[in-house]
């Protein structure tokens, strides 16, 4: 293989591939990023058997076709330290060499035969979606989407695609996001996409897109990119049981102003209690350190009597980052059961702290 292809066009690509490789062991050829010449075109490719990228140029000129692996981080911190122009690489004796101008690399590479085979999307079911509705409901569910949570069905979030909408749901256990889109399905079934499977797919897609599915994998394609993940296999809660079926009270709340009380409370504490006057909101750190951290805005609430309400801020400012609305909903019941912060199609169930 041999071709020449600008540092800016590399660079790029190489920075997409690197969550997509094994960093521990070198020693494997998944710590590789593949390349394949095909007359005008570039192939690249990145996997760690879980997720995996492929990404098709034709922005390089093909000299001579091939096919090679080369280590994809020392790889991109080669071409980093290069000058902006025209890089070349070449196979030669089981080694890749990178020059340009008077500066030459080698790297050392595995039989690409070896290089792990991509799940294909042909003649697989497809979900029809708008590419824009399934970035933002992914982003809104994010923050709440746990990690490391010993029932793996968990470390994903569920995309719940019945009849007539698909819901998007997370849950780490103290809190549950809910994304509900309006969107006809020929069939419905339930697949659970790893966290970060998800991450990805944000930094990746922004245009039409087709996405396949089969009972391991989901595949995403666009005009320059194709992305699969391994599904988690597993039942994930019912969520239906966690949303509060009747809410006492619902107030409408200013988000900037909720977001600039809660963020002075964080400097001392995370954990918070908020108290609902009749014409004023309270926010006060719960600590154990003798700090304390207390501030008010004025707004109507309505309650005759105090109601308090004691949680984790980070809950609630993770919600309010994901909304662009100046106001928003929060749905109460009794001081030690979940509440409800919603907004349009957009909903977080939240525990409070028992105190």
């Amino acid at each position: 293989m041999k071709i020449t292809i600008a540092k800016s066009v590399l660079e790029n690509v190489l920075v997409h591939m690197q969550p997509f490789l094994e960093k521990k062991d070198t020693s494997q050829i998944t710590s590789h990023i593949f390349f394949e010449t095909m007359q005008n075109r570039l192939v690249i490719k990145a996997t760690d058997y879980e997720i995996g990228l492929e990404i098709d140029t034709d922005q390089s000129t093909i000299i001579q076709t091939g096919k090679v692996t080369a280590n994809g981080k020392k790889l991109l911190d080669i071409i980093r330290i290069l000058k902006e122009g025209d890089v070349e690489l070449e196979t030669t004796r089981d080694m890749l060499h990178i020059s340009q101008s008077h500066s030459n690399f080698k790297l050392p590479t595995f039989d690409s035969i070896e290089f792990p085979a991509f799940p294909t999307s042909e003649g697989k079911p497809q979900i029809q979606i708008n590419s824009q509705l399934l970035i933002e409901s992914l982003k809104k569910i994010t923050p709440s989407t746990d990690t490391n949570n010993p029932k793996f069905e968990l470390n994903g979030a569920l995309i719940d695609i019945r009849s007539n909408n698909i819901n998007f749901v997370s849950t780490d256990t103290r809190r549950l996001a809910i994304v509900n889109i309006d969107n006809p399905n020929a069939e419905e079934l339930s697949l659970i996409i790893p966290k970060k499977a998800i991450i990805e797919i944000q930094k990746l897609f922004f245009e039409n897109i087709q996405i396949s599915y089969d009972n391991t994998h989901l595949i995403i394609k666009s005009d320059q990119y194709s992305f699969y993940t391994k599904l988690i296999n597993g039942k994930f809660p019912d969520y239906t049981r966690i949303v509060p079926k009747e809410i006492a009270t619902n107030l409408l709340l200013p988000k900037a102003l909720m977001i600039d009380s809660i963020k002075q409370i964080t400097t001392i504490s995370n954990d918070m209690k908020i108290t609902f006057h009749n014409d004023q909101i309270i926010f006060e750190s719960l600590s154990d350190d003798n700090i304390e951290a207390k501030t008010e805005i004025s707004h109507t609430t309505g309650f005759s009597e105090p109601f308090t309400l004691a949680v984790n801020s980070r809950y609630v400012l993770d919600f309010l980052g994901q909304i662009s609305s100046q106001d928003f909903n929060i749905g109460l019941n009794e001081a030690n059961l979940p509440f409800v912060l919603s907004d349009a199609n957009f909903k977080t169930i939240v525990m409070p702290i028992v105190i």
